[in-house]
């Protein structure tokens, strides 16, 4: 657990592309699971292609607060309610700085946590979670997964992982970079190596 204890002072103090901050919209949290393990995984999870924000992408287990919740809280409930995670067995490490998610109107808190190998994430709410798996971070790092992700007709440029489960870009794969670089995890990539975000991960709102 040690090498996890600082993991949220570091992160904080990572510059990220994304707004930092912003006012307005509605709050929401998101739960960065890790589990403790020598060779570390994270939740991830494909929302569904029916929701009518970010159908199809894949995210950290997450959603609005509940009026009086916490963003711990918030984060706890929303992976217990989506991948089955107990909110007893996650061990919060922290709160990273609240980020603004224009698409959806949101800020966003993530939360980082650490959760048992006992716990198996899996998909309960099906109207919200298409998908559920645990990579690990040491399959991230792997420079022959990691690509710059382009949308065309687009300013967009960002990270993205392109596992066998899905593909990964936009906030979460932003989130995931600072991870690998903060935990040591990291390793060099080709940035210039440039992938189009496929059609059905970039689906434009539903409804």
């Amino acid at each position: 657990m040690s090498r996890f204890h600082d993991l949220v002072d570091r992160f904080g103090d990572l510059p990220i592309p994304l707004s930092r901050g912003a006012r307005g919209g509605r709050a929401s949290a998101v739960l960065m699971a890790l589990t403790d393990e020598d060779d570390t995984r994270i939740v991830l999870t494909r929302r569904a292609l029916t929701l009518r924000f970010h159908p199809g992408q894949v995210a950290f287990p997450g959603g609005s607060l509940d009026p009086g919740e916490t963003v711990v809280e918030a984060a706890l409930r929303e992976a217990h309610e989506e991948v089955g995670i107990e909110p007893a067995k996650v061990r919060v490490l922290g709160e990273l700085p609240d980020m603004s998610l224009a698409a959806s109107e949101s800020l966003i808190t993530p939360i980082l946590g650490i959760i048992g190998i006992d716990e198996r994430p899996r998909v309960v709410d099906e109207g919200e979670v298409d998908s559920v798996f645990l990579p690990k971070l040491t399959t991230l790092a792997d420079p022959e997964i990691r690509y710059t992700a382009t949308i065309p007709g687009s300013p967009y440029e960002g990270p993205a992982f392109h596992l066998e489960e899905a593909f990964v870009w936009g906030f979460t794969a932003h989130l995931l970079d600072g991870l690998l670089k903060v935990g040591g995890w990291e390793q060099t990539w080709n940035q210039s190596k440039v992938i189009e975000v496929p059609g059905d991960y970039r689906r434009e709102r539903s409804g």
